[in-house]
């Protein structure tokens, strides 16, 4: 009688243990940890034999390298840069070239994006079709292609600085870019940014107190013209009081060369040109398909109203449609600020060109080099992402 209740207690025993792996949640958890573990042994093999090999060529591992003087020169920085500073500052300089364009870029392509998807939908045939060769055209050409044709086909072409074209407000283009005046902060000129800082408060006080005035009594207080005047007038005020602290000065044309004024790169123009009409075609259909996506029923309401069509377009139509169109705008923009490191086919000095170019070819340290350049991207890409889904977030609809 004992021996059959040991074995039918092992017997149980075992059944449990069987019954306890083949729960799905328990064998998901197993296969895990066994994945992980796998994934860690491959990481930790890949990265020994990384430094083994840069032991045995004598290469010395590590970011020591960032505090070395660079010893070259940037032809574009947004910050004070000499060759004589260190890779470190060169790794700051690119970043913030690399973050001008992409900004700049997501503006300009979503604006002309917004414009061209709009202009499709257009009554007027000639508009819609002219829209739509715009779309057609751009989206299907190589965005290399593309930064290729702005640089070496049409800046490239322009006059020399002796000959240099013109233009309003004091500026000049040829081939060696365009130059525009350059802006001198005079004492006081803080205090207009202080009154503007001001003025933008006001403006965002008065947006509460009206929605909370109209949740209250129903009534709809102005609000695009007391806003202009606050963020206008304000700093205007505070401007004119501080005796104008702003000055400019020109770019003035030599015999052979312009001086003064600021030089905008034709790189930089070539780069920012060609991302954002290639991107701004995209965005175009986005735009296009999150407008069709809006019920018909919605556009005839509002012109039942006796709204034009203007106004139904931006406010009844659009403000539904970014609802749409916001997910899919995510991903041109995280394309755009990733496809900015073409700048190196076409000499402009980016986070690409500068960090994982030239001081990788100086310091040999592959490895840390491209680390921390997959890391920037990687991070700008997730802010990005971050930013976008708050905004979608806050334009979704709300059930009640």
């Amino acid at each position: 009688m004992a021996k059959l209740a040991r074995r039918d207690g092992a017997v149980k025993q075992t059944r449990q243990l069987t019954d306890y792996f083949y729960d799905p949640k328990v064998r998901g958890i197993l296969f895990q940890v066994i994945v992980v573990a796998l994934i860690s042994w491959l990481v930790y093999g890949a990265v020994l034999n990384t430094v083994n090999n840069l032991e045995a060529q004598g290469i010395a591992s590590g970011f020591g390298f960032l505090d070395r003087t660079a010893g070259f020169d940037i032809s574009q920085s947004l910050i004070p840069y000499e060759n004589t500073m260190t890779y470190a500052r060169a790794f700051w300089v690119g970043l913030l070239n690399t973050l001008l364009v992409a900004v700049l870029g997501i503006v300009f392509a979503t604006t002309v994006g917004f414009m061209i998807g709009a202009a499709r939908l257009s009554q007027n045939w000639l508009i819609a079709q002219l829209a739509t060769a715009y779309v057609e055209i751009l989206r299907n050409l190589p965005p290399l292609l593309m930064l290729f044709a702005v640089y070496f086909g049409v800046l490239k072409t322009l006059p020399s600085p002796r000959e240099s074209l013109a233009l309003p407000f004091s500026s000049y283009l040829n081939s060696r870019g365009l130059y525009v005046p350059a802006v001198h902060w005079e004492p006081g000129f803080g205090v207009v940014v202080a009154s503007l800082f001001v003025a933008a408060m006001c403006v965002i006080a008065y947006w509460v107190w009206a929605r909370w005035r109209h949740t209250q009594t129903g009534r709809q207080m102005p609000i695009l013209l007391p806003s202009l005047g606050v963020i206008v007038g304000i700093p205007l005020l505070a401007f004119l009081l501080m005796g104008m602290p702003l000055s400019f000065d020109p770019p003035v044309q030599g015999r052979f060369n312009l001086t003064g004024g600021i030089a905008l790169l034709p790189e930089l123009i070539a780069l920012l040109v060609g991302l954002s009409l290639y991107t701004s075609a995209f965005i175009a259909e986005i735009v296009r398909a999150g407008i069709m996506g809006v019920p018909t029923g919605q556009r005839e309401a509002a012109a039942a109203l006796g709204l034009k069509p203007g106004q139904i377009l931006w406010l009844v139509v659009f403000p539904q449609a970014m609802r749409i169109i916001i997910p899919p705008l995510t991903n041109q923009y995280l394309n755009l600020t990733k496809n900015s490191s073409l700048a190196v086919a076409i000499g402009y000095p980016d986070l690409v060109s500068v960090f994982a170019g030239t001081v990788l070819n100086q310091t040999n340290q592959a490895v840390e080099v491209i680390l921390i350049t997959m890391s920037v991207y990687l991070v700008l890409s997730l802010l990005t992402s971050l930013f976008m889904n708050w905004f979608n977030q806050r334009m979704a609809l709300v059930e009640r």
